[in-house]
């Protein structure tokens, strides 16, 4: 393949993963708009956010191994095909319900195009060198997307209606697949190579009930019989997964890559760098338009202070970890995130006084959030390191699934665990003045539209009660993720510390992939 069309195939698969990446967080400034147009209950708002990471993590272990058997241009382009549908499903969706759904389906076509995307890269760039760069350039389009996504969010929303977040996706998959079509080496695929489609569904069954476990133990008039429920469902499918993977010649993921220390600690920094990136991102986007009345606009360029720290941090520490080793950049990284979570509350407007002063205008978060970027590039691109620098050759392919399932469950628990513990304490702490409507404690969304209704004294006493109650769980929000970084640090410090394992050699049934 010549030059110039290696580059544009790069151009071509790195706006597949932007749309992927960016659809990850664009809903994050349209939602209390299509919450209100939809009237979507707390639950529903956060179905709507995770039904995507969701069933995209449970499917990428075994959508990589389908690209090795049917071919990963075929997969490439079959993907853009299943995102373009769904984009177009969630644009308009008549109710929560098919919008979840959309969504759901919207992690299919994702999930199909992910792998496909680096085994692209990996078999069109036969030069180190210039594969590298192509690499680098694969892996920026991930952090790129997710500030992106609550800035273009809030741009279609300040001239269109909330489904325009899905519809921009179409032209882009057009576009993309005409592309692809015409510069995407072909590929047959291997026939003989396994598709283990049962261990994607006992996996995907362990995180639905694990997520609807969380959800329900942090909603307020909780089942605990549903929660157990949902707890016995997760453990079954886990447990089911690690037991086939065990057996089987050719796994989808094999469990003695954890066993190395530098391998099991990119996979804890990757997620709870997502973790933090996701948490902060919703919450303080939601606070920023609920609280602050800011623009969709706005917050979603406030918060894109976040990957103003986040990609210069990331390229130097690309530029160090062969010198320093992972461990540094890790654990300072954590170590750097757990102060920018703690800086963005104490800075955000109308919270917690800081040394006596009382921010008042929204740019005093910047500096938080740059903070906390700069803190979570150092870390995701360290992990990233230490996860493919140390797996062994026959087990690369794997480790890069795992990485990424890394980085989707983190963002998933972040949005899930964070998401809930916000919505139910502005429902536990919420005490509303007497003659307010019911429905005003179920979310400040809904305090907002009950207020349209009343006078402005009994509007405006709602709402301060209706605030004080949603600060209460932004406040805790923040210090979990600051707690969840700053345990991870120490955890990651500790396991990196250890001397490292012999190399595992390959086993005698694996195959060698054929010379690219």
């Amino acid at each position: 393949m010549t030059g110039s069309r290696r580059w544009w195939l790069l151009v071509t698969v790195a706006v597949g993963l932007l749309l992927i990446s960016i659809d990850m967080t664009v809903l994050y400034t349209a939602l209390p708009t299509l919450t209100e147009d939809l009237d979507a209950d707390p639950s529903q708002k956060l179905w709507i956010i995770n039904a995507y990471p969701l069933v995209m993590a449970g499917l990428l272990l075994g959508t990589g191994t389908l690209g090795d058997r049917v071919g990963h241009k075929r997969m490439f382009l079959a993907g853009l095909v299943l995102f373009g549908i769904a984009s177009t499903a969630a644009a308009f969706a008549p109710s929560p319900t098919a919008l979840i759904g959309a969504r759901a389906f919207l992690a299919v076509g994702a999930a199909a195009m992910m792998p496909a995307t680096l085994s692209l890269i990996r078999t069109t760039f036969e030069d180190e060198h210039e594969r590298n760069i192509a690499i680098g350039v694969w892996g920026t389009m991930s952090v790129v997307g997710t500030a992106l996504g609550p800035i273009l969010g809030g741009f279609l929303l300040e001239h269109f209606w909330w489904g325009s977040v899905f519809l921009i996706n179409v032209p882009v998959v057009i576009l993309a697949l005409i592309a692809g079509a015409v510069l995407a080496p072909g590929d047959s695929g291997r026939s003989d190579k396994p598709w283990d489609f049962l261990a994607s569904v006992q996996v995907m069954a362990g995180l639905v009930g694990l997520v609807y476990a969380v959800k329900e133990a942090t909603r307020p008039g909780r089942e605990p019989l549903t929660v157990v429920i949902a707890l016995v469902v997760a453990a079954a499918g886990f447990t089911l997964f690690v037991r086939r993977q065990r057996r089987q010649t050719h796994p989808l993921i094999d469990f003695a890559l954890l066993r190395d220390p530098r391998i099991l600690s990119g996979m804890v920094a990757a997620a709870l760098a997502m973790f933090a990136t996701a948490g902060i991102q919703l919450v303080l986007t939601q606070r920023l338009q609920l609280v602050m009345d800011l623009t969709p606009l706005h917050a979603g360029l406030l918060v894109a202070a976040f990957a103003v720290g986040c990609l210069p941090s990331g390229i130097v520490a690309g530029s160090l970890v062969h010198r320093t080793g992972p461990r540094p950049l890790i654990v300072g990284g954590l170590v750097t995130g757990t102060a920018g979570a703690l800086l963005t509350l104490l800075l955000t407007p109308g919270v917690v006084p800081f040394l006596g002063i009382h921010p008042g205008h929204p740019l005093w978060i910047t500096p938080g959030l740059v903070v906390a970027g700069a803190g979570m590039g150092l870390a995701m691109t360290a992990a990233s390191a230490a996860i493919m620098g140390n797996a062994p050759a026959h087990r690369a392919g794997m480790a890069a699934s795992v990485e990424e399932v890394s980085y989707e469950l983190g963002s998933l628990s972040g949005v899930a665990i964070l998401g809930s513990v916000l919505g139910s304490l502005y429902t536990a702490t919420v005490h509303l003045p007497s003659g307010s409507p019911d429905a005003a404690t179920r979310s400040l969304d809904s305090a907002r539209t009950a207020a349209a209704e009343l006078s402005p004294r009994q509007a405006d006493s709602l709402l301060d009660a209706a605030h004080s109650a949603f600060d209460n769980g932004y406040t805790l929000t923040l210090l979990i993720t600051a707690a969840v970084l700053a345990a991870g640090s120490v955890f990651t410090a500790r396991r990196l510390s250890l001397p490292t394992p012999a190399p595992t050699p390959a086993p005698a049934y694996e195959e060698k992939e054929p010379a690219t």
